[in-house]
């Protein structure tokens, strides 16, 4: 394994990256095991990776499928089939719709499990028409340590996680991400729209539009990290705390502002406290359930 520059998060030490490189190969050593894998493929940095080695060791009997159910932008669709490309992974677009799940629509706290239930489902139906043994996904050895709902959902389902199995940290998947040579390495989270929106309350179509559009127009104006948070008619939105006096500077705020009201909101406030990961399971994390992504 080698590198130019010891990346962000590691030691800049060679026993930091033997143990890196360790880890690689015991993914590698489970991938080159299967008899085929679909890999659940966002275009995120951990499914990259995941689909990088799959590729690899795999060669055709690697599938890298993208699950196209509005809880993800355009933009970000368009992105993973660029992504998927540059991997030279077999790709596939599988649409789901989500919002045929009561469950998921109603927006419990375990919104996600339902999801990921589904979405895994739907993967292993892919796999078995497509003669693979396995369904792959990300999580890496740090997502065990918020609230995510999800991994009941694929333990139950049999995904397996090859970086979370080999104890790869985040730090270690965009170090690693980066040895590949891999063009999202440094792509903040995102996880999906429906995270926007207050448990309890209906995840919609619309809500999701809007979400999506209003986020756009951030992004746009250069907020690499940025949640519009969805509380009906307002829109709530969170940047890094560091990002705060250029959103709120003369002239720009209100061109941001005019811009995410044609979104679809009526008000548009901004977060004083800035982006926090999981801004809606702050009280359950206080009440010692966990925080999640979001």
């Amino acid at each position: 394994m080698t590198v130019a520059t010891v990346p962000r998060g590691l030691p800049a030490d060679s026993a930091a990256w033997d143990v890196l490189a360790a880890k690689a190969t015991a993914v590698r050593a489970v991938l080159a095991g299967l008899g085929g894998a679909v890999v659940a493929f966002s275009g995120g940095v951990d499914s990259s990776v995941v689909a990088a080695l799959a590729v690899e060791m795999l060669g055709e009997r690697a599938l890298a499928c993208t699950i196209v159910s509005g809880l993800l932008p355009d933009d970000e669709i368009r992105e993973a089939e660029a992504i998927a490309a540059a991997l030279g992974i077999r790709h596939r677009l599988v649409p789901l719709d989500v919002l045929a799940l009561p469950a998921f629509v109603e927006n419990p706290p375990d919104r996600c499990y339902h999801c990921k239930a589904r979405v895994l489902a739907t993967l292993r139906e892919v796999a078995d028409a497509e003669g693979l043994e396995a369904v792959l996904h990300g999580e890496n050895a740090d997502d065990g340590a918020v609230y995510r709902p999800g991994a009941r959902a694929a333990e139950e389902a049999g995904a397996i996680a090859p970086l979370a199995r080999a104890g790869i940290t985040k730090a270690e998947v965009r170090a690693l991400a980066r040895d590949l040579g891999l063009p999202n390495a440094d792509r903040p989270s995102a996880p999906c729209l429906a995270t926007r929106i207050p448990y309890g309350e209906p995840v919609t179509v619309e809500r999701m539009r809007r979400i999506g559009a209003a986020e756009a127009v951030l992004r746009g104006a250069g907020f690499g990290v940025v949640r519009v948070r969805d509380h009906g008619p307002i829109a709530r939105i969170e940047v890094p705390l560091a990002d705060l006096p250029r959103l709120l500077a003369p002239g720009f705020r209100e061109q941001v502002s005019a811009e995410v009201r044609a979104a679809g909101y009526a008000h548009v406030t901004i977060d004083l406290d800035g982006y926090r990961s999981g801004s809606f399971d702050l009280a359950r994390a206080a009440s010692g359930t966990g925080g999640g992504d979001g």
